[in-house]
């Protein structure tokens, strides 16, 4: 199998329905493509009613094309991270990983317009956070949950209105920003830099004012960004959490018993904001972002310096939080619920706190002169306890 073949096959996978995200390649399943949010089979001739595992191998090493840093993390980690171009088509950031001593790939397709916050329809906490001038920034959900569209759409914010050097290390490059008033440069791991650790420490001595980190990883990626927001710059990344207050404590969990104090000091004067989302099923289609926002404040700083407490808990500082741009996601879901953009089983399946929801609902619904319950023809038992 040459370069054409593999670019053929992307091709006629990308053509077959509209709105595909992803392109998985597994031994045992034909050709699959992920539309919104599900995966559908593939047809094409000759048609693949199961891949061998021989097939989505050779398929894999062909995308790798002899690249021996991927080889050994391949062999030595099971999985590799890459970015792989289909000319005048589109860009993928490509996942090949080893299952049951076999390799499957999935393709995730990059967008290459620079997403806009009006264009995606962002929460106006968004202008904000662009508008910061230090600290850190953590951009959390699952994977696929649009964590780097929505930092792309930051980036694009600044770079429309911020005369500054901006500074990107990711896993691969997903976004290519062209130099608006912003200087850019955007660096790849594996081609630009070793780990995000190193490229971290190295961008403290390139001058930037901006730098995105694609992910925190590990305690010693954390600790240098913490570096690097102490020392004026601002910092923006991703981490793997479900909401803002699991983020507070995956943080503070990275480090000793011993530092936690100190931590929780550094955390308390560096974080600015943690923007959490999921991606809810759509009515008529698609999906549609919901978002979970904390801003630092006063009480939001000493509940991080002396932990959660009873009336003292982010979830209640986000409810009160409102006039300056915060949410939970559970007022997110029932805002789009109102709206009409999602049903309330999704609603009551994507929701932090279901009770919260349901009342929310509830609301609603009476607002609208809706049933709020299926229960019907209740009367008071006149009988009950009468003695006769």
């Amino acid at each position: 199998m040459n370069k054409q073949e593999i670019d053929h096959i992307l091709t006629k996978m990308l053509d077959s329905h509209q709105d595909v995200s992803d392109l998985n390649i597994t031994p045992g399943k034909p050709l699959q493509v992920e539309s919104s949010g599900e995966l559908i089979p593939v047809e094409m001739k000759p048609f693949f009613k199961e891949l061998t595992p021989f097939q989505t191998e050779i398929f894999a090493l062909n995308l790798i094309n002899q690249d021996r840093r991927l080889i050994e993390n391949l062999l030595e980690e099971g999985s590799c991270d890459f970015s792989y171009s289909l000319p005048g088509k589109a860009r993928f950031r490509v996942n090949v990983f080893s299952q049951s001593s076999n390799y499957s790939v999935v393709l995730r397709k990059l967008e290459s317009k620079i997403p806009t916050i009006k264009g995606l329809n962002l929460p106006d906490a968004m202008y904000k956070i662009s508008q910061e001038k230090n600290g850190i920034i953590f951009i959390t959900g699952a994977t696929g949950s649009g964590k780097t569209t929505s930092l792309a759409a930051i980036l694009d914010e600044i770079n429309e209105h911020k005369s500054v050097h901006v500074i990107t290390l990711e896993d691969p490059i997903e976004y290519q920003h062209p130099h608006k008033k912003s200087t850019f440069n955007q660096r790849e791991l594996g081609l630009d830099f070793d780990s995000f650790a190193g490229g971290l420490r190295a961008s403290l001595r390139q001058a930037p004012k901006i730098i995105l980190v694609g992910e925190m990883r590990d305690r010693e990626t954390v600790e240098i960004g913490l570096n690097a927001a102490e020392t004026g710059h601002l910092v923006l990344t991703t981490l793997h959490t479900v909401d803002a207050g699991s983020t507070i404590n995956r943080l503070i969990g990275m480090f000793t018993t011993e530092e936690e104090i100190q931590i929780r000091n550094r955390l308390a004067d560096s974080l600015r904001w943690i923007v959490c989302q999921r991606l809810l099923p759509k009515i008529g289609g698609g999906r549609v972002a919901a978002f979970e926002i904390l801003q630092t404040n006063l009480r939001v700083k000493d509940s991080i310096l002396h932990g959660e407490s009873e009336g003292k808990t982010f979830y209640e500082m986000m409810q009160v939080g409102k006039p300056f741009g915060m949410t939970t996601f559970d007022d997110y879901i029932v805002q789009l619920y109102e709206l009409g953009l999602i049903t309330q089983e999704t609603a009551l399946a994507y929701a932090s706190r279901r009770g919260v929801v349901g009342r929310g609902i509830d609301s609603v619904k009476s607002a609208r002169g809706e049933a709020t319950t299926d229960i019907e023809k209740l009367e008071i038992d006149r009988e009950y306890e009468k003695t006769y």
